[in-house]
């Protein structure tokens, strides 16, 4: 078994399925990871406030896919928060269809956005399905994510 399916599996077998990493930016969020063209891999929503952007850091290749999100509460110099959804450990996905973002609000919970992904599974490879729900709370700043996990 190769060390990057060893450490996929070993992340996999180590964390409940609702697991998802939400972290603030760092080196995984640079704008030279947006895909191009930037116009498909970036939206925003809540008059603005809240921009979101496909991250594709190339390697690993089995989780170099982020959802960074850019979001309230400002800070004093007016810039926002910045926050970046993984799958955990430092790992992103194998894939993310951000064609495919939706979103939705509820005044009690926050803005969600949702969007199909796909996880490297040593043991099945490529061949499943999940969709990422990350909920930005605007007046906390608080970031949640989670995922139902599904097979093809």
């Amino acid at each position: 078994m190769t060390r990057l399916a060893a450490t996929a599996l070993a992340l996999l077998l180590g964390l409940p399925a609702q697991a998802q990493e939400v972290s603030q930016c760092d080196h995984r969020a640079h704008a030279d990871g947006i895909p191009e063209p930037w116009e498909a891999n970036t939206r925003s929503f809540a008059n603005g406030e809240v921009r979101v952007a496909l991250i594709d850091r190339i390697e690993p290749a089995a989780g170099a896919f982020y959802l960074l999100i850019l979001h309230p509460p400002r800070g004093v110099l007016g810039e926002r928060r910045c926050s970046l959804v993984g799958f955990g450990s430092g790992m992103g996905y194998a894939a993310l269809d951000f064609a495919a973002l939706t979103a939705g609000y509820d005044p009690a919970r926050g803005l969600t956005l949702s969007l199909p992904g796909r996880l490297y599974l040593p043991e099945e490879g490529f061949t499943n399905s999940l969709i990422i729900h990350a909920t930005v709370n605007q007046a906390t700043g608080q970031v949640t994510a989670n995922h139902e996990l599904g097979r093809e």
